[in-house]
């Protein structure tokens, strides 16, 4: 747990101040309070962990259950407005900015996207539903996601349209 807050803390510019770390270092206690022994133990954290995740809630707008799977170097760039559902996965160096929902497309199909490895949300960004997000994609601000996106591409507009990425340096 504390190698991640570190991890953590260092991708938000060792900035203590950031919201974005303080929902992180909620998310991890929330993660890490599962696997503590003995069992009347984890439900005393567990109550802790459901009254720190509320305030983080309610003071940040950030709502990051401890359910979903985060890799390495997750960054939350701008805190509110930002809802994630607990059955999204998000691989490593994500970084998701104010406004933006991950969520079910249907509340009867709880299933809700999964993302690579480099993948930059941007503001205000709605991605919904069974769909796989691949590596190294950027989401554009408010753009509505209902489709996959393949690896090293963009998708922008509502509904998303998908280009491929310029590389930097091809041009």
């Amino acid at each position: 747990m504390f190698e991640n807050i570190r991890q953590d803390l260092k991708a938000h510019g060792g900035n203590w101040g950031a919201q974005g770390f303080w929902v992180l270092v909620v998310y991890r206690f929330g993660r890490w309070r599962y696997g503590v022994r003995p069992l009347l133990l984890r439900k005393l954290l567990s109550l802790i962990y459901r009254i720190w995740y509320k305030l983080i809630q309610m003071s940040t707008g950030v709502e990051l259950p401890c359910e979903v799977p985060i890799g390495q170097n997750f960054m939350i760039d701008h805190f509110g407005g930002i809802i994630v559902s607990g059955y999204a996965k998000f691989g490593d160096n994500c970084r998701i900015r104010t406004g933006v929902v991950v969520g079910l497309q249907r509340v009867d199909e709880p299933c809700a996207p999964v993302f690579g490895n480099n993948v930059d949300i941007g503001v205000g960004a709605k991605i919904l539903g069974d769909i796989s997000i691949g590596n190294n994609v950027v989401i554009g601000a408010n753009a509505v996601v209902l489709s996959d996106i393949p690896d090293d591409c963009i998708a922008v507009g509502i509904p998303a349209v998908i280009k491929p990425r310029r590389i930097p340096g091809s041009c």
